[in-house]
């Protein structure tokens, strides 16, 4: 089950996983993966994997966890056992610094916005800020999605408790079309890909308050069969894939020069995939 909620989205591979191994966070949704499997626009083939030929440096702050083999960079979502657990591209020419870095059982960790070289397996370290000294205002906010309807609708503002939430989010999930649900404010949004008065009648069966049932073209489980084809396509430049709006996967990869998306683009059409890069190039 797909639930958006204001700026957050249980992802397809759980980056946002809490208490997880690094293979659990790998982990597709298997749900309707055989009903689904040629929902997809194209076959993925072989994937592009570029390497930068210059500075790059991390988009944000990540994870830097040494478990006694080697400090790591980790891009693909960390575990939030104490200590963290995680994996990523070996770092070389690391140094920790003063502030920013803890340690426990062996492990040490801390966060750091990077600057270096990557040669596609080691990322070479020039400049490591620590979280303590990053500028976190020079990050961009991600966006909220807008209700579904302009004016939401109600029928009985006293069927409208967090259980009943819970409830409706449940039967949206089972809806044979369902795409996925987000809230905005105290407003239930689902999306399906068909009859959508007879969603929002299953829904009323739970739920009073503002509700918005709008239709688009792709069911969660279509989406559940890209990202996994995805997984296989790209293999350890995945690290993320999960939807942040209908219609459309987020796929997060080390490092796309424009290649990835290209490819994106040419095996499942303009738009159904949005690559982004966890890496970056520094600008000169």
């Amino acid at each position: 089950m797909r639930i958006l909620a204001a700026a957050a989205v249980l992802t397809v591979l759980g980056a946002a996983t809490a208490c997880s191994t690094e293979a659990e966070m790998k982990a597709v949704d298997p749900s309707g993966s055989d009903a689904a499997a040629d929902a997809s626009s194209g076959e993925a083939g072989e994937a592009p994997t570029p390497v930068p030929d210059g500075e790059v440096r991390t988009s944000g702050l990540v994870m830097v966890l040494d478990d006694g083999d080697g400090p790591e960079m980790c891009l693909a979502g960390v575990a939030e056992s104490y200590p963290p657990q995680c994996g990523g591209p070996g770092l070389a020419d690391f140094d920790w610094g003063d502030v920013g870095s803890e340690e426990a059982s062996g492990v040490r960790w801390g966060s750091y916005a990077l600057t270096g070289t990557y040669d596609g397996s080691t990322f070479t370290v020039t400049d490591a800020i620590p979280a303590a000294l990053y500028d976190t205002m020079a990050e961009p906010e991600v966006q909220p999605l807008a209700a579904a309807c302009e004016e939401p609708s109600t029928t009985d503002t006293a069927k409208a408790t967090p259980e009943d939430l819970d409830a409706t989010l449940a039967a949206a999930s089972a809806l044979p079309s369902y795409a996925s649900a987000w809230l905005t404010g105290n407003t239930i949004n689902v999306a399906v890909t068909e009859d959508p008065e007879g969603a929002e009648e299953k829904l009323r069966e739970t739920w009073g308050g503002m509700l918005c049932v709008t239709t688009v073209e792709r069911t969660d489980a279509d989406l559940n069969a890209v990202s996994q084809e995805l997984q296989a396509a790209l293999g350890e430049q995945l690290l993320t894939s999960g939807s942040l709006s209908p219609d459309s996967l987020d796929a997060q990869v080390v490092y796309d020069d424009g290649t990835v998306q290209e490819w994106a683009d040419a095996t499942y059409g303009d738009g159904l995939v949005r690559v982004s890069s966890a890496l970056v190039p520094v600008e000169g």
